[in-house]
Order: C-alpha cells, then structure tokens, then sequence
C-alpha cells in the first residue's frame, strides 16, 4: 500500500466521506456513506469511523485523522468549541479538538462583528483550501457563506440562508403551488433583475404570484425566478457588507456553480472556480501542515 500521510473525514449532517491521501495531498482511495452525524446514535461515532476507516487506520498506525465538519456540533461526536476570527489556518490547528490518541476534529469559526456574531462549521477548511491570499470567497449551499480572507486567514464572514429559504418557498408556500415542470430557466435572469429593484425581497416574493396572475410569467419560469432573486439578493447583501469586488473565488460545482456563475458575471465580476472537494482536501493538508 502507498504510505498514507492523512485520514482526511468529512463528516456532515447527513453524509460521512472520507479520504486517504499520500504525503503529496493526492487521494490514494475514498468512501461514502450515508452515515451522517444526524443518523448516528450516542456513543456510535467511534464505530463509524472504525467501520468505514479502520483497516486504513491499521495499515498506517502514524497517520493522523482529521475530522471536519458538524461532528464537531453539540450534537456530534464532541462540541469543539469555535476559533475566533481572524482565523489562520495556524490558529485554527492549535484549536483542534482530540477524541482520541490520533483522531481530531477541526473546531470551526466564529466572528463576532458589530452586526453580531456568525458561525461555521466545516465551511472553515473550504476557505482554506481555495487557495485565496486576499479577497472574497463565496460557498453556495443550504446555508451560503461569504468569507473575506485577508493574508491567508478568514478575517470576517457572513451566512445568507439562500438554500433554506429556497426550498421553504418553493416547496411550502404558495409559490410552489404555480411553479410547474420542466422549468424555464430565463425566469432566473428576471429573478436576478427583480432582486436589484427596488421593494425588498419580501416584495419581490410575491411578484413571481402577481406576475404569474397578470400573464407575463408562466409556472415553469417560477422556480428559476425564485432562485434568482434569492440568489442575487445574496450577492446583493454580500457586497453590501465587504464591498464591490472584482473577483470572487467560488467553491462549488455543478448547476448550483452554473447558477452563481452566471449571477456574479451580470455585476461584472470575474469568478474563479474550486471543487469542493478539492478545497477540502487542500484545505485539510493546510490544517495538518499547520499542527506539524
């Protein structure tokens, strides 16, 4: 067997994946389950990792396990209280919390602005790994963050519930009952429009309904114009809060990076674009680094 260097664990709420990585970062072989920390009962998280980890933890007895994510949470494996921002990746590994001998989980961050504080959990190491000097990192998700990294470290942060919100609305409000499939995605551009208009969010919420009533909106085009106007006004109050950038580095992939791309190119701005799990993994080798 290649000489593993890392037990890198993504553990979430609802999914566990984990990686062996060579001394160079590489992935030597990887697992997923669907043994989210949610799924796991009290005292069970030692058996999870042993059952999807164990025989690599065996062959390489020197190799450390990092673990990041909401196996950290109160409700996790142990609470490992949040790091303060600003938070480099060196500050962030002299905060890991040990469960064991060799297994360790990433504490997450905390900022506390005049706005009131803002958590991550998990999100942290994503920043890390995207690879940013200086600037703006955007991490679309049930739970968006925007993070201002400032010499290598997360020097302030905001969350937008813009995937939440999504799904509360399209799933369970009288939106959902006029979007229609297959959807028609030039809803999006109005969406992205109608959140830069004056009224406020609230107001353009309902618009998709009064729009759809008047004629000049059809069912299919409701869902692309929901996602659009929340997702602008994301970037909207983002930009608000650390200011007109002229580029952002955005950790996604697939339709939800498809959809911010396309959001954050309408205002002009150039988008570098990290996989997720790429950003992980760069950013979890950081925080190993850093405690060596």
């Amino acid at each position: 067997m290649t000489q593993t260097h890392l037990i890198a664990v993504d553990w979430g709420t609802s999914r566990f994946r984990a990686y062996r990585l060579d001394a160079a970062g590489a992935v030597l072989e990887r697992v997923a389950a669907e043994d989210g920390m949610a799924s796991v009962p009290p005292g069970g998280f030692a058996g999870v990792l042993e059952r999807h980890c164990g025989a690599w933890m065996r062959e390489a007895p020197a190799a450390p396990v990092l673990m990041a994510g909401m196996v950290g949470s109160r409700n996790g494996w142990a609470e490992a209280a949040y790091a303060v921002c600003p938070a480099s990746p060196a500050s962030v590994a002299a905060s890991l919390l040990a469960v064991t001998e060799r297994v360790s989980i990433v504490p997450g961050v905390i900022a506390r602005g005049p706005g009131g504080p803002d958590v991550m959990r998990g999100e942290e190491t994503l920043v890390f790994g995207a690879d940013v000097a200086d600037g703006l990192v955007c991490l679309p998700g049930t739970h968006s963050k925007w993070a201002r990294v400032e010499a290598g470290a997360i020097a302030d942060f905001a969350t937008f519930m813009t995937g939440e919100s999504y799904a509360l609305y399209r799933n369970q409000s009288l939106l959902g009952r006029l979007a229609v499939e297959p959807e028609d995605l030039t809803g999006f551009d109005d969406g992205l429009e109608a959140a830069r208009a004056p009224g406020g969010v609230l107001n353009r919420l309902f618009q998709a309904r009064a729009r759809v009533l008047d004629g000049v909106m059809d069912g299919p085009a409701v869902g692309p114009y929901l996602s659009g106007l929340l997702i602008g006004t994301e970037i909207e109050g983002a930009l608000q809060r650390f200011g007109a950038a002229d580029t952002v580095t955005l950790v996604a992939d697939g339709v939800l990076a498809q959809r911010y791309v396309a959001a954050l190119r309408s205002r002009g701005i150039v988008i570098e674009i990290v996989t997720p799990e790429n950003a992980f993994l760069a950013g979890l080798s950081a925080l190993a680094e850093a405690r060596a």
